[in-house]
């Protein structure tokens, strides 16, 4: 059974830096492409970032050039390092995990699905609170 367990949330203060992590369990993370999303109250969920499992990034438009996404294969871990915090970060923090498939030669997770409301993850971690100081 594939199981994500968050941690690394917390306070940060405006312009700090945090560091979220995803343990895996149940699976090996190199089969998988791997993501960060997040949902503050009352907002949708939005993405944040993807690894693939060869490596390939994307990142939301709200992140890039601030948030930095890394897989460690040999421990089962994601890693988010978020730099330059705002104010418009605050929320929870989810990792999702999905199996690496391909339709027609190309992984049917990519840089067109990762982010789409219609794409279905195969497993999600609780979240994690990520709190911005005032």
């Amino acid at each position: 059974q594939v199981q994500l367990v968050e941690s690394g949330g917390g306070l940060a203060q405006p312009g700090g830096a945090l560091r979220l992590s995803c343990a895996g369990s149940g699976f090996t993370l190199g089969d998988y492409a791997l993501a960060w999303f997040r949902q503050a109250p009352g907002k949708e969920r939005e993405g944040v970032a993807c690894i693939t499992n060869n490596y390939e990034t994307y990142y939301g438009d709200a992140v890039k050039g601030r948030f930095t996404i890394s897989r460690d294969n040999a421990r089962n871990t994601l890693n988010l390092q978020m730099n330059g915090l705002k104010p418009k970060d605050p929320a929870v923090y989810y990792c999702a995990a999905d199996r690496v498939t391909y339709s027609f030669g190309q992984a049917t997770l990519n840089e067109a699905t990762w982010n789409s409301i219609d794409y279905e993850y195969e497993a999600w971690g609780q979240g994690a609170q990520v709190t911005i100081s005032p």
